[in-house]
């Protein structure tokens, strides 16, 4: 009886650690693939722009199927590196932002895209990562999850100080929209598993699947729209966006290292402040500054799923002691 009891879990755990590379390799390369196509044929997908709010509400609403409310239960059990994780989101990356926009002396619109992609929540793909990467999942859970929860409060106060040196910014209005497209779909989503926990435990498999095709989507609508400003700003673009995501990283790391938190909180911190919600801050930047606000975001939904797989695949061969 013993033995029948104890075999599963390993296949199981096999099967999840499959899944979740599976996800962690597949995921950047569609993203990467989306934005490519866009970028160079963006004729077919120009009318998509209007649907970018619905694919993050979807997106969201994935994610509080994923959850359940003992994943909230490390917020009151260990609420020092949760607290210490939230607050580094909201400063570190914010702070990175508006550093780079100077640093890069870059134009208004490009500036404010770059800052306001540092005051959105972590990104929904950072939890996969982080399991990955041999971090502290529930930490990561914990973090993601109350960020996003902050998220209409936060990231609207942070773009009107920040952002709102380079554009106009009505943060009241920018509230009222993460709520319908982040706290509603989330909330809407943690009630549904409450209720029907069954049904959700069914659909959970193909839940990252549709994830990762609505933030396709949003990627191939945000780059078509504008194709030609990529071209003329590329690479400094790029370069924005992979300094604001390297030192995230390891800006992240590193307040963790100073709280003497382990090493697993160490990397999953890290992963946590330098990977963004962009897709959230492409279609804020769309509504409420200017199609080239949003290409930071959109640059950065490309580049921080790949350099995540990179430090997933760097730290899972290093010990955690």
């Amino acid at each position: 009886m013993s033995n029948s009891t104890t075999t599963p879990a390993p296949a199981v755990s096999a099967a999840e650690e499959r899944s979740a590379r599976i996800a962690v390799t597949v995921f950047p390369l569609l993203i990467v693939a989306g934005g490519v196509i866009a970028l160079f044929f963006p004729q077919p997908f120009t009318g998509l722009s209007a649907y970018i709010n619905p694919g993050l509400m979807l997106i969201m609403f994935g994610m509080g199927l994923t959850l359940t409310l003992p994943d909230f239960g490390m917020v009151v059990r260990q609420p020092l590196p949760v607290l210490l994780g939230v607050v580094a989101q909201f400063v570190i990356m914010p702070l990175l932002g508006l550093g780079i926009a100077w640093a890069l002396n870059l134009s208004p619109e490009l500036a404010a895209g770059v800052i306001l992609v540092g005051c959105a929540p972590g990104g929904t793909a950072s939890n996969v990562v982080t399991y990955l990467a041999r971090g502290n999942v529930a930490l990561s859970v914990a973090m993601t999850s109350v960020s996003t929860l902050l998220a209409p409060l936060l990231t609207p106060l942070l773009a009107l100080w920040l952002a709102g040196r380079y554009m106009a910014v009505d943060a009241g209005s920018m509230a009222w929209s993460i709520v319908q497209i982040v706290l509603i779909p989330v909330v809407l989503g943690l009630v549904i598993r409450y209720l029907m926990p069954r049904l959700v435990d069914r659909i959970l498999p193909v839940l990252p699947w549709v994830s990762v095709l609505a933030i396709t989507f949003v990627v191939i609508a945000v780059v078509s729209g504008s194709a030609q400003a990529i071209f003329t700003a590329g690479w400094l673009i790029l370069l924005a966006v992979v300094l604001h995501n390297a030192l995230g990283l390891g800006l992240g790391y590193g307040a963790a290292k100073l709280f003497r938190q382990p090493i697993p909180s160490r990397r999953t911190m890290a992963i946590e402040v330098g990977m963004q919600n962009s897709g959230l801050a492409a279609g804020l930047a769309k509504q409420y500054f200017a199609p080239e606000a949003a290409l930071p975001a959109a640059v950065f939904s490309v580049w921080h799923n790949v350099s995540g797989a990179l430090m997933a695949a760097i730290w899972q061969r290093r010990p955690v002691s």
